[in-house]
């Protein structure tokens, strides 16, 4: 059971928090200017006003690399954490993990012989 005295710091903490963010919060509405002008409704970029569209296509493969980049970043966290852990977790931690990794590569061969990975021109594909 946690008495009071065990929760002042974390109390204190987060009043202590919440009134400098109010005071910060303050101080910007105060002492901002608040007006607005035609020159700051302008984008601006490096000095330069843009000369077209910021709306441009992306390519599909532009959002495969990035979810196969999450998809083994993720991959990579969970085999970092079982390679520090394998000597507590033994034979059982061994299968897992060896379960997890033929999965992944499993999903990737699949990807890979439906033709995911094919993003660049090809022969076969005209």
């Amino acid at each position: 059971m946690t008495t009071t005295a065990e929760l002042f710091p974390l109390i204190l903490y987060t009043i202590i928090t919440v009134v400098i963010v109010a005071v910060l919060l303050l101080a910007a509405g105060w002492l901002g200017t608040g007006g607005s002008s035609a020159n700051k409704s302008l984008p601006y970029e490096s000095g330069i006003i843009p000369s077209g569209s910021a709306r441009l296509a992306t390519t599909v493969p532009f959002y495969l690399i990035a979810i196969f980049f999450i998809v083994f970043d993720v991959e990579s966290a969970f085999i970092f954490t079982w390679a520090v852990a394998w000597k507590e977790l033994g034979l059982p931690g061994l299968i897992h993990i060896t379960f997890f990794i033929v999965a992944l590569l499993s999903g990737l061969v699949w990807i890979w012989i439906k033709g995911g990975l094919d993003w660049g021109p090809s022969r076969e594909r005209k």
